[in-house]
């Protein structure tokens, strides 16, 4: 198949795949530019593109997109390598026109791969991920404010996060011109218009990404995410999904309760039922060999034990949301994860 065993259809998968990539990261420029103008209207986002059947369908579609990409520049390194010969051992000057990102695409493109794990890691894998596998924490999926925060509280998230995006400005303004001159516009005008067009796209998408982290650690280290009203009016409303798998009949009512309720309010009142429920949970450990072993005791203290854990989950959000108030140092959320 040509796709795969010319040069030329490898270009061009490179140059098509290349191409939906960069109108992805532009698309990810500006929901991050979401989360800094309108933070609470960045969570909803996170919610639409949670574990849902459009969401799963793009992440699967892009995923495949970078694999593919990927596996096409080694096997166009591979080729490239091979007809050189020993050429490429010989001592010579490179010619002017030569740019340095052209000699450097696989290394600089290793480079923003190691840095899309760590990213991947610290987001995606703590959300739809965490979806999909039915796991549940103390930070609900949707409130991508609070992964912000937890991320860009640490020291080497904005490090690390601006090397992966100057490896991505020159892996960026390269391919962008390239993947076109790949498709046939590879007249001297054109490409000479493209690469201007490439240089400002490039420029402008990867200074807002540094002006994001920078925005986004200065936030975290004060810890607005945590302590804005508003957010933390948002931060109440998913508490309902965070227990209702484990309040049975009683999650309704439950749920009503706590979004008609002010934050102040539902963190008072949720605080006293886990204690409460904790309570009981306690007394009934403590139950005789002859009760532990009547199946309606069994049953009771499943129940008990389920909501107990599930209300668990939520005093630690809490706990988590209100160190902001007192305490100056960063505070990392202990996450109690279960299976739903």
């Amino acid at each position: 198949m040509w796709l795969s065993c010319s040069s030329v259809g490898r270009k061009f998968v490179m140059a098509l795949t290349g191409a939906c990539l960069v109108l992805f990261v532009t698309f990810h420029c500006v929901m991050n530019a979401v989360a800094i103008c309108w933070p609470a209207a960045y969570n909803s986002i996170c919610e639409f593109l949670g574990a849902n059947w459009y969401a799963l369908i793009a992440s699967v579609g892009l995923a495949f997109l970078f694999i593919v990409h990927i596996i096409y520049a080694l096997m166009l390194t591979v080729q490239n390598r091979k007809a050189r010969g020993n050429v490429r051992y010989s001592i010579e000057k490179r010619p002017k026109n030569v740019e340095w990102s052209s000699k450097n695409m696989l290394v600089l493109g290793i480079v923003v791969l190691a840095f899309l794990v760590v990213h991947l890691i610290q987001f995606w894998a703590k959300m739809q991920l965490q979806e999909i596998r039915g796991v549940e924490g103390s930070v609900p999926p949707a409130a991508g404010t609070l992964f912000i925060q937890e991320a860009f509280s640490q020291v080497y998230t904005p490090i690390v996060y601006i090397i992966g995006f100057i490896a991505l400005w020159f892996h960026m303004n390269h391919g962008f011109w390239s993947m076109f001159q790949s498709c046939g516009w590879d007249n001297e005008v054109w490409i000479a218009r493209l690469k201007k067009i490439g240089c400002w796209w490039t420029t402008i998408v990867i200074a807002l990404f540094v002006a994001q982290a920078i925005v986004f650690t200065v936030k975290a280290h004060d810890k607005d995410y945590l302590k804005d009203p508003v957010l933390r009016e948002q931060y109440k409303d998913m508490m309902p999904a965070m227990v209702e798998k484990d309040f049975g009949p009683d999650a309704a009512q439950l749920g009503m309760q706590i979004r008609m309720s002010p934050y102040e309010q539902v963190s008072g009142g949720i605080r006293q039922m886990a204690g409460g429920i904790s309570q009981q949970v306690e007394m009934m450990q403590q139950a005789t060999e002859e009760q532990k072993n009547n199946p309606a005791f069994q049953e009771q203290f499943e129940e008990m034990s389920k909501k107990s854990e599930a209300l668990g989950r939520v005093v630690a959000l809490l706990d988590y949301l209100e160190s902001a108030d007192n305490a100056p140092e960063a505070v990392e959320i202990q996450n109690v994860n279960q299976p739903k």
